[in-house]
């Protein structure tokens, strides 16, 4: 074993701040979290769904507070945002080929879009609001 010892460049904690492309990154990212925590008060929806009215009333009622509404805007507008990012990326990470032709970048974001409305619509019908 060598008695150097190794070179450990030092990383400040605002770094990805430095570079526009990491901090939108990072963002997007850190949308993820808002995502997870809905996911969790669905997942607690189901629950105490199964549990009997009186559960499931109760669960309505927690979802009525105003602090609960405004988490809803805010992880609304944070998954937003990360579909439009995502959206944005995949012909980096999909790329379509028709014949010797590459399927232009713009076309795949559009079907992406327009996948998404149409599952929406679907969703929208099944739940009785279409």
């Amino acid at each position: 074993m060598s008695a150097r010892k190794p070179y450990i460049r030092e990383m400040p904690k605002s770094w990805w701040l430095k570079n526009r492309f990491f901090t939108a990154y990072m963002v997007r990212e850190g949308t993820s979290v808002f995502v997870a925590i809905y996911t969790a008060i669905l997942m607690v929806g189901v629950l105490r769904l199964s549990q009997g009215p009186e559960a499931w009333n109760g669960w309505l009622e927690a979802m009525g507070n105003p602090l609960a509404v405004v988490f809803h805007l805010v992880a609304l507008a944070l998954a937003c945002y990360h579909t439009y990012t995502w959206f944005a990326v995949t012909p980096k990470a999909m790329h379509v080929q028709l014949g010797a032709e590459k399927v232009p970048d713009r076309l795949i974001v559009m079907a992406h879009y327009g996948a998404a409305a149409v599952a929406s619509l679907v969703v929208l019908f099944l739940a009785g609001w279409g």
